[in-house]
Order: C-alpha cells, then structure tokens, then sequence
C-alpha cells in the first residue's frame, strides 16, 4: 500500500491508514514497526513484539469502529516510546472486562502490556495512545545466556 508517511528528524512520524478495514492493519503494523527499528529504539525483543501487537489493537478498533481511516503518529522523545492512532468517532474507548464479551478485550491486552496508555478528545473524534519505556538491559554477549545491565559501571578489572 502506497501510504505518505512524514518522518521528522525530531524523532516523529505519522501516517494516515487507507482504505477502512481489517486489510490495512498489518500494512500500518509493519510500517510502525518499520520506523521504530529504523530509529533504533533500545526496545527489548519482547518489547517490540509487543508494541507490534498494541499498535495492531489500536489501529484495528479505530478502522473497524469508524469504518474510516485513522492516522498513526508515533514519538520518540525523553526514552518513551509513544504511539497515537487519531479516528473520527467521539465515543470513549473502554476495555471489556466481561469474559463473556466476544470482543473488546484488545484494549485489556494493551492495558496489560504497556507502560502506559489512555485517550483524549480531538476534533470530533479522540486520539489513543500507549506508551514504552525504552529498555535498560542490552543483549549479553554470552549468545543470549543472560542480559548486561549498566556495563559501565562495573568496576575496571586491574
């Protein structure tokens, strides 16, 4: 799919998703997870499967509940990782925390496995968001038998 995508040098990008509907999810999935590799984001690898998945969540409520593009904005600032999908629908989202609901437990999942997330009105329709903090372990060199954090502050051996 032929999106324009805007990227600053500032660490944001945004894009609109077209057409409305479930076949654009993992195009705009891809594309997010594109940008984020792209910028380097010290995420760990269950981290960016998880972004993945949140993003998708996101993108796919705002297209199935509107039946119209949204746009995904995503921000790199201050180690937070931030992705914003805007619709056109004014109605609040709400986590369905009912087992016998066949749906709506998407935003429970990003509730879960985010930082961060919540909403806000905008225009006539609302933005929702999540967030990550960027990851403080790195891959060990030890052929991923363990994780180094801080390497630099361990004493210099003599």
């Amino acid at each position: 799919m032929g999106w324009n995508v805007i990227v600053s040098p500032l660490n944001t990008a945004s894009f609109p998703v077209l057409p409305p509907g479930v076949d654009s999810v993992p195009p705009a999935r891809r594309l997010v997870m594109a940008i984020v590799r792209e910028w380097g984001v010290p995420l760990s690898p269950d981290d960016l499967q998880e972004v993945e998945l949140c993003a998708s969540e996101l993108i796919a409520n705002a297209l199935l509940r509107t039946r119209s593009r949204c746009t995904v904005a995503i921000r790199w600032r201050a180690g937070r990782l931030r992705v914003e999908v805007i619709d056109r629908r004014p109605d609040l989202p709400r986590p369905e925390r009912c087992t016998e609901s066949t749906s709506g437990r998407g935003l429970l999942l990003v509730e879960t496995l985010a930082t961060a997330w919540g909403w806000h009105p905008a225009g006539t329709g609302k933005v929702v968001w999540f967030e990550y903090l960027e990851t403080s372990e790195v891959p060990c060199p030890t052929h991923a038998w363990g994780t180094a954090k801080d390497l630099c502050s361990l004493p210099r051996a003599a």
